[in-house]
């Protein structure tokens, strides 16, 4: 996609958001910290995303404790089945959503700002399944796919895909996770209403 004149003025002006003074910083926490063995692929921290830019400053997964003690159980029972979890995104600021939306209007795959996302509450997650060696497993789409591969009444994938998204649905079903329509890889924790959207940098989280 063409380049975007306000990503690179939200870039510049990252450092200096403010914490919203209704955001307590001590209902969120790293995912690293409560399961160090989910691994991470934090696109919008690298240029291997749709936007094509750096959008996050570190690649880091913040969540609300609850959610990220809830997918350290996911990630505890699919060890006993070989495979484990990868994190594509967590918590995500609001500014970065009025990005996102800029690019794509389409409230299909990107949530509208003024609504905001449930990514903005540190209350869903994008990830996907891997092995014991840590490579994917198939999936109906790549990641970050704005078509109808990536939707879950996609009938083209491969047997093999579908048992894997499949899987993890179930998986994350079973531990309070609501997948989504369009988006595979994509799950709300329940009880996301009760969280504040949040504009919070990723600096501000230890």
């Amino acid at each position: 996609m063409k380049n975007v004149g306000p990503l690179v003025l939200w870039l510049c002006g990252f450092a200096a958001l403010a914490v919203a003074d209704d955001v307590n910083l001590g209902d969120f926490v790293n995912l690293q910290k409560i399961d160090v063995t989910i691994r991470l692929d934090i696109r919008y921290a690298t240029k291997d995303n749709f936007t094509k830019k750096v959008v996050y400053p570190e690649a880091k997964c913040v969540l609300r404790r609850p959610v990220a003690e809830a997918l350290a159980r996911v990630q505890n029972s699919l060890k006993l089945q070989g495979m484990g979890l990868k994190m594509f995104d967590c918590y995500r600021p609001l500014s970065v959503q009025k990005i996102f939306w800029a690019l794509v209007p389409d409230e299909r795959y990107v949530a509208d700002p003024k609504k905001g996302s449930k990514h903005n509450r540190g209350a869903a997650v994008d990830l996907t399944l891997v092995d014991n060696a840590g490579n994917e497993m198939e999936m109906p789409s790549q990641y970050d796919d704005f078509s109808e591969k990536a939707h879950r009444t996609y009938k083209g994938a491969t047997k093999k895909a579908k048992k894997n998204s499949k899987r993890l649905e179930a998986i994350m079903v079973k531990e309070g996770f609501l997948p989504i329509p369009n988006e595979w890889w994509h799950y709300d924790y329940k009880g996301w209403e009760k969280y504040e959207i949040a504009d919070v940098p990723f600096s501000a989280f230890k």
